[in-house]
C-alpha cells in the first residue's frame, strides 16, 4: 500500500452484526443501571429492609419506576440476546435458527410486558386489593 493512503473498510450490516452490537450496547447500559441498583438496594438500604412497603414508598417517585424499567429492559434483553448467541452455536439449520430466534423474541416480549405492567401498576398495600 502506498504511503499516505488510508484503506477504508465498510463492514457488512448483517443481522448477526446487529445482534453483536446490541449485546455490547445493552452490556454497557447494564453497568450504568446495575451498579447504582446494587449500591442502593444492597449496601445502603440492605436487602433485609426491602419489603412491600419499601417498594411502594420508593415507587411513588416516577423516576425510580423509569430506572427500574430501564434496568429490567437492558438486563433481560442482554440475557436473551446472549442466550440466543449460545443457542446459535448448536442450531445450524436456517429454519431452526429462525424458529429459535422467534421463540426467544416471544419469551422476551411476554416477560418484558409482564415486568412493565408490574412496574406501572405499582404496589397495593391494601389487603384484597
Amino acid at each position: 500500500m502506498a504511503e499516505g493512503k488510508v484503506r477504508t473498510v465498510q463492514p457488512v450490516a448483517t443481522s448477526e452484526a446487529r445482534w453483536w452490537l446490541w449485546l455490547r450496547i445493552t452490556g454497557v447500559l447494564m453497568v450504568l443501571f446495575v451498579f447504582p441498583h446494587v449500591i442502593i438496594k444492597d449496601v445502603i438500604v440492605g436487602v433485609h429492609n426491602i419489603d412491600t412497603e419499601y417498594v411502594a414508598q420508593v415507587w411513588e417517585n416516577v423516576l425510580v419506576r423509569v430506572f427500574d424499567f430501564l434496568l429490567l429492559f437492558t438486563t433481560f434483553t442482554h440475557g436473551m440476546v446472549g442466550l440466543r448467541q449460545v443457542l446459535m452455536d448448536f442450531v445450524h439449520s436456517p429454519s431452526g435458527r429462525k424458529t429459535t430466534t422467534w421463540i426467544l423474541a416471544v419469551i422476551w416480549f411476554v416477560v418484558t410486558v409482564m415486568g412493565t405492567m408490574a412496574i406501572i401498576g405499582g404496589v397495593s398495600l391494601q389487603p384484597g386489593a
